[in-house]
């Protein structure tokens, strides 16, 4: 594919749809070509787009000290991601030109699952932005219902046991990234976020009108996704490459923005739970060898090396990397 298929998907909600086969068929085409697809039909509104665009604007325009004082640390991964913080994890290239604020999966400071896995816990919601909490929540579930219509899709298309992937994303370390991209100047190098392959198990994002997201087609050329208003991208993450042995492909992408206006996005990102053990389901095609994945580990060690001083070991998951 040298383009991005757009797909209603809401002859999923009913599996005796005269197409829901037809829809599984599509899916499964996107994913396993260019690893993209925009999606319509989902049943979220347009309404909690909007509002969870709103209170992104309103999170970057806290004062840069309050801001601050709401960082990530090494300890907990929750919270403001300053302007600059990350470069590509190789080492290579200039810092990212964005800042972030970090939301993971939801639990209470006494939730059981935290006793068997530290990464769990509260987020920190900026209290300068008033129902943050609430908005972004309910975005949230619409994309876990949306992200169990897709799974039960690629469950059928790839002819796996009903539920198999479903049930991974029980207690799941899904979490959320709200970006603000500053303009880049028309000559000005780098990149607002560099070339790079999700490491979870599926995307999901609501497109900015100002634009600036590039994926790599399979000739090395880059396109822009063609997403009506209203509509979603999905990629396949790294996660569903190694289930599916793989069959589905985890494409590069990255964002550059030289609109000369100020883009903000919030990306939705599907982890399983953090004892799952992610690995082929299916025999793997000539040329896949991947390890296999415990997801706890794994955002762990994610968590860990995207610190500037922190480097990968023996023991951190290949996951995210681009081909050579």
């Amino acid at each position: 594919m040298q383009s991005i298929p757009t797909i209603d998907i809401s002859p999923l909600q009913d599996t005796a749809h005269p197409d829901h086969d037809a829809t599984v068929r599509r899916i499964l085409d996107a994913c396993t070509d260019i690893g993209f697809l925009s999606i319509t039909g989902t049943g979220v509104s347009s309404n909690s787009v909007d509002n969870v665009r709103a209170k992104a604007r309103e999170i970057f325009a806290i004062d840069e000290q309050t801001k601050w004082d709401q960082a990530i640390t090494r300890n907990n991964y929750r919270g403001y991601i300053p302007l600059g913080f990350f470069t590509p994890n190789d080492g290579s290239g200039q810092a990212d030109k964005y800042e972030g604020y970090k939301l993971h999966f939801e639990v209470s400071g006494d939730d059981p699952v935290r006793e068997d896995c530290a990464l769990y816990g509260p987020n920190l919601w900026p209290a300068e932005v008033q129902g943050a909490r609430e908005v972004i929540l309910e975005y949230w579930s619409q994309l876990d219902h949306v992200t169990n219509l897709l799974l039960g899709a690629l469950e059928l298309g790839l002819g796996l046991k009903p539920n198999i992937l479903k049930s991974a994303f029980e207690t799941p370390m899904t979490n959320m990234t709200v970006l603000h991209y500053p303009p880049q100047a028309p000559d000005e190098e780098g990149f607002g976020i560099h070339p790079h392959k999700d490491t979870d198990a599926l995307t999901i994002i609501a497109p900015d009108p100002v634009g600036g997201l590039e994926v790599q087609t399979r000739d090395g050329g880059w396109i822009t996704p063609d997403c009506p208003p209203g509509g979603f991208i999905v990629n396949i993450g790294d996660m569903l490459e190694l289930w599916s042995g793989g069959r589905l492909k985890s494409t590069p992408h990255r964002v550059v923005n030289r609109s000369g206006k100020e883009r903000y996005s919030f990306p939705y990102f599907a982890v399983p739970r953090h004892d799952v053990i992610v690995e082929p389901l299916l025999p793997p095609l000539p040329g896949f060898d991947r390890p296999s994945v415990h997801c706890g580990h794994w955002s762990a060690e994610i968590w860990r090396t995207n610190w500037p001083d922190e480097t990968a070991t023996d023991d951190t998951p290949e996951l995210g990397t681009l081909d050579s």
